[in-house]
């Protein structure tokens, strides 16, 4: 695992690009924070790294956005447990041939697959961030 610390929202998008650069096709990648902690900021750097070029949004109500088929945006705050999402229709992603980043993927950890990579946002105070990332 490794560590960095963001000082601001622009240095938590810029960080997601920098971080898309060591991400292949089909990676999952969990992204842990409380909310509010820059869990979106960090997608759409993501996002941005991997060559999207719309807006990227919280998918809260639809649960999951797709960008292009490059990346699938997940957020999972609203789902009880992996039945329902398997239900969606919304596993089948993780074995698809874009990057997946999961919000609140602790939610579904019953239907994870079985190796993904783990990015948890900390918050250290106003706009500031520690990433800890593998």
């Amino acid at each position: 695992m490794a560590e960095f610390v963001s000082c601001s929202p622009e240095e938590t998008l810029k960080f997601g690009g920098e971080y898309s650069k060591n991400l292949k096709r089909g990676d999952v990648v969990v992204l842990n924070g409380e909310m509010g902690a820059g869990k979106t900021v960090f997608c759409k750097g993501v996002a941005k790294g991997l060559g999207v070029t719309c807006d990227v949004l919280s998918p809260t109500y639809a649960y999951m956005n797709d960008y292009d088929g490059k990346l699938y945006h997940f957020d999972c705050y609203r789902l009880t447990c992996g039945e329902q999402a398997e239900a969606l229709g919304l596993c089948d992603y993780f074995y698809a041939d874009g990057i997946c980043v999961i919000e609140w993927a602790e939610n579904i950890k019953s239907v994870l697959p079985e190796s993904f990579k783990t990015v948890t946002i900390q918050k250290l105070g106003e706009g500031k961030r520690k990433i800890i990332y593998d």
